[in-house]
C-alpha cells in the first residue's frame, strides 16, 4: 500500500470531486430542449413531451447532489489520503459521470424496466463506491484528524449499505 500526498491533501481530491459532481450535473440539463419556432399548440405539446425528461433530470440532480454532499460529509475530517482512496473515489467519479447515460435512458424509455435497471444499477455502483470509501476511511483512523465516533460510523455504513442494497434489488427486480 502507498501513500499519497499530493499538494494540498484530500483537498485536491475534494476538489476533483466538486468538478466532477458539477460537470455531471451539467451533463443533465444538456438533454433539455423545445423545438424553435413552434405554433403555440405545438409549442404546449412539445413542453408536455418534455415533462420525462424534467422528472429524470430532477431525479439525477437529488441522486447526484446526494452523494456529493455525503462525499463532502465523509471526508470532512480526513487529513491524509492512500492510494486505495483514491482509486476508489476516481471509480466513484467515473459512475457519477456516467449517471446522465441511464437518466436519458429514464426519460426516453422510462416504461421499459431494463431502463429503470441500468438507473438503479448506476446508482448502486455510485453508492458501492461511496461505502467503500467510507469503509476504508473507517478502518484507517490515521488517514483523519480524529476518531470518528463508532457508532455513528456504523450508522453511515449500514445506511449506505441499504441504499446500496435497494438500488441493487430494484434493478435486478426491473430487468
Amino acid at each position: 500500500m502507498w501513500t499519497s500526498r499530493p499538494d494540498g491533501g484530500p483537498e485536491r481530491l475534494v476538489t476533483l470531486v466538486d468538478g466532477v459532481f458539477a460537470i455531471a450535473i451539467t451533463l443533465l440539463v444538456l438533454d433539455l430542449s423545445v423545438p424553435r419556432e413552434l405554433d403555440p399548440a405545438a409549442y404546449r405539446r412539445a413542453l408536455g413531451e418534455l415533462l420525462p425528461d424534467l422528472g429524470a433530470y430532477a431525479l439525477s440532480v437529488v441522486v447526484l447532489g446526494s452523494f456529493w454532499r455525503d462525499h463532502r460529509r465523509i471526508f470532512q475530517d480526513v487529513r491524509e489520503i492512500d492510494g486505495q482512496v483514491i482509486g476508489l473515489s476516481m471509480v466513484g467519479l467515473g459512475v457519477a459521470a456516467l449517471v446522465p447515460f441511464p437518466t436519458r435512458l429514464l426519460a426516453e424509455y422510462g416504461a421499459q424496466s431494463v431502463s429503470v435497471a441500468v438507473y438503479a444499477g448506476a446508482v448502486a455502483a455510485l453508492g458501492a463506491c461511496h461505502l467503500a470509501v467510507a469503509a476504508v476511511l473507517a478502518r484507517r483512523p490515521w488517514l483523519r484528524h480524529d476518531r470518528p465516533c463508532e457508532a455513528a460510523t456504523r450508522l453511515y455504513l449500514l445506511d449506505s449499505a441499504t441504499s446500496v442494497v435497494v438500488f441493487l434489488a430494484t434493478s435486478r427486480w426491473s430487468w
